[in-house]
């Protein structure tokens, strides 16, 4: 069997970045992968994954279509299994997709809490979940009258609400415009820490992963390609040379001929 292991965070002088392990070792572990293996068919899209993820750290997944970030992100959420090597996840977790995934025919607080008995200490658990995303003003109105953004921030009040020590988000800001884009951004960054959940995002965007995230992973070939961790400040600049820097190596690592092309692969 062919196995394409993760090796440590890679550590890389790049423009004077140090990128090196991030420093969250005191932190109890979310993630942890060892040896995960996924075939459909006669492909295997993931094949000998180790990873660790841990509380109150935020990791991107980036990668080409095809190579197992989202497959990858459904056996951390429990929607697909592995057919090899361990698995070990926070029981407490939650996932926001690219699409809200509302029920049209529930309230917006009903939605918050779906899946969960519905009474008064529910309706007061969503309506706080709600006021965090700035929908204060959106406890009882249904989904229909919401924003592509709104209904969007109720899925991130629904997967916060039961206090996850694992976020999972696949692609959530994909089908938005560039405004509440970053709107988004600027929210899910100070919920994380606010709350402090480990967070695995899968993003196409180079410079989204950049932005929100402590480490980015790029997958290809079935496994980890390269993994280091974000050595910017926060908020970050998309002008800075350290940016910049990071960004043309992730494009490199991507197999994108131009890294002055964009931000996005």
């Amino acid at each position: 069997m062919s196995l394409h292991s993760s090796s440590p965070t890679e550590a890389v002088a790049l423009a004077g970045l140090d990128l090196a392990a991030p420093k969250t070792l005191a932190q109890p572990v979310a993630v942890r992968l060892e040896g995960v293996r996924r075939v459909f068919g006669s492909r295997a899209v993931l094949d000998g994954i180790d990873l660790e993820v841990r509380r109150g750290e935020f990791v991107s997944l980036l990668g080409p279509s095809g190579t197992g970030k989202t497959t990858l992100l459904r056996i951390l959420a429990g929607l697909d299994r592995a057919d090899g090597g361990r698995v070990e996840v926070a029981s407490a977790r939650s996932v926001v997709f690219q699409e809200p995934r509302l029920v049209p025919a529930k309230r917006v607080w009903q939605n918050v809490v779906l899946g969960h008995v519905q009474n008064r200490v529910t309706r007061r658990l969503a309506a706080a979940a709600l006021e965090e995303v700035g929908l204060g003003r959106h406890v009882d109105v249904w989904p229909k009258t919401l924003s592509g953004g709104e209904a969007q921030r109720v899925a991130l009040a629904r997967a916060l609400a039961g206090e996850p020590n694992l976020l999972l988000l696949d692609e959530p800001f994909a089908a938005l415009d560039a405004l509440t884009r970053i709107r988004m951004h600027d929210l899910v960054a100070q919920l994380w820490r606010r709350h402090l959940p480990a967070v695995v995002l899968v993003t196409h965007d180079v410079d989204e992963a950049i932005l929100m995230s402590d480490r980015v992973i790029v997958l290809s070939g079935g496994g980890i390609r390269f993994d280091a961790r974000v050595p910017l400040e926060r908020p970050r600049k998309r002008g800075d040379a350290g940016f910049t820097a990071l960004r043309a190596r992730l494009l490199a690592e991507l197999g994108v001929a131009s890294p002055e092309a964009g931000g996005h692969a």
